[in-house]
C-alpha cells in the first residue's frame, strides 16, 4: 500500500482467492477447459486462460455431467452434450445457504460466477456491520445477470435495486429470489440499459451507499442501446461517482473477458475516485483448485472502499 500526492490510499495487485466448498469447487483445468463441480454436478467448460496441462487424468474429465462445445469467445453460442443422461435445463443450486437455479445456457455460463464470492462476503461484511448500528444501506446492482449479489445484499439487510438490460436474465433472478425464500426482502427488479438508468438517477439526486458493476465487453440494451465497455465505461464510471457521497461504502467494479489488465481498471477508478476519501483496490479474481495449489485467474476488478 502505498500514497501518493491526490490519490487515495492505494493497493494494487490484490489477489481475491475462492476456495472450492460444498457449493462450487474448480477441480481441474487445462488445455483451454476447466472441469468444476456445482454442488453434485461436474461440467466441463472452455476456458482460454487455462494453456497448461491438465494434473487430473482424462478419465475423470470424461466422468462429467456435462460438457460445453462450441465458440468459445463470450460472444459464440455452442450447445450443451450430456454424456451420462439428459439433465434438465434447470436445476437447484445454492451458495452459503442461499438457493438458485443452475442453467444451461447457449453462452456456456450456468447462471452464477464462484469467483464473485469474495466481494460477496466482502459485501456483507459491509452491509451487516452499518445494518447492525441502526443504519439503512442501498445498494445498486448494475448489470447484475441472474441477481445472486442482489440476493446476497438483500439477506444482509440491504435495500436492493437490481438493474439488467435482459428481460430474461431479469426473470431468471425473480425465479432465484422466490427459490431462495427472499421475496420478502426489498430488491427492485429494473430491465432498463444501465447507462440511462444511473443517468435518470443522477438528475433525481439520488446516493447509494454500495454499487456493484460488472458490465459485458459488449451488450445491447432493451431498446437496441449498444455497450462497448473500452467506449462507454469512463461515462458509466462518471455517472457512479455522482451517485455516490460521503457516506457511501463502496464501489466494486469487475471486468470479464477483455483484452486489457487490472491495472488498467485501477487507474480509470483512480481517475474517478481520486478525491475521494478511502482506499483503491484493484487486483484479479481467482480459484483456488481443488487438492492442488494451482489457481486460475477468472476476471480483473477494482474496487473503492469508502472509510
Amino acid at each position: 500500500m502505498f500514497v501518493s500526492s491526490n490519490r487515495t490510499a492505494e493497493n494494487c495487485a490484490l489477489i481475491l482467492e475462492n476456495k472450492p466448498d460444498a457449493d462450487y469447487a474448480l477441480l481441474d483445468s487445462g488445455n483451454g477447459a476447466k472441469l468444476e463441480r456445482y454442488g453434485q454436478i461436474k461440467v466441463v467448460r472452455p476456458e482460454a486462460q487455462a494453456f497448461w496441462q491438465p494434473m487430473r487424468p482424462k478419465s475423470e474429465w470424461q466422468d462429467v455431467d456435462a460438457i460445453f462445445t462450441g465458440d468459445t469467445n463470450e460472444e459464440g453460442a455452442g450447445r450443451w452434450n450430456f454424456p451420462k443422461k439428459q439433465l434438465p435445463e434447470t436445476w437447484p443450486m445454492s451458495w452459503d445457504g442461499i438457493r438458485y437455479h443452475g442453467r444451461f445456457t447457449s453462452f456456456r455460463h450456468v447462471g452464477v460466477f464462484p469467483e464473485q464470492a469474495a466481494h460477496w462476503r466482502f459485501m456483507e461484511d459491509k452491509i451487516r456491520t452499518r445494518v447492525k448500528d441502526g443504519g439503512q444501506f442501498r445498494v445498486l446492482n448494475l448489470f447484475g445477470y441472474t441477481g445472486l449479489a442482489s440476493l446476497v445484499a438483500a439477506r444482509a439487510g440491504a435495500h436492493v435495486t437490481h438493474v439488467d438490460a435482459s428481460k430474461k436474465a431479469i426473470g431468471w433472478a425473480r425465479e432465484n429470489q422466490e427459490l431462495a425464500g427472499l421475496t420478502e426482502k426489498p430488491i427492485r427488479w429494473i430491465c432498463e440499459d444501465a447507462v440511462r438508468f444511473c443517468e435518470r438517477e443522477e438528475r433525481r439526486g439520488n446516493f447509494y451507499d454500495g454499487i456493484l458493476l460488472d458490465p459485458p465487453a459488449y451488450g445491447r440494451g432493451p431498446k437496441g442501446e449498444v455497450w462497448q465497455l473500452f467506449e462507454h465505461l469512463p461515462h458509466m464510471l462518471d455517472l457512479v461517482r455522482s451517485l455516490t457521497n460521503d457516506k457511501s461504502s463502496f464501489v466494486v467494479l469487475t471486468a470479464y473477458a477483455i483484452r486489457s489488465s487490472f491495472f488498467a481498471m485501477h487507474e480509470i477508478m483512480q481517475e474517478k475516485f481520486g478525491d475521494a476519501s478511502g482506499m483503491l483496490e484493484s487486483g484479479e479474481l481467482v480459484l483456488k483448485t481443488e487438492d492442488s495449489d494451482r489457481r486460475l485467474s477468472t476476471s480483473m476488478f477494482s474496487r473503492w472502499v469508502g472509510k
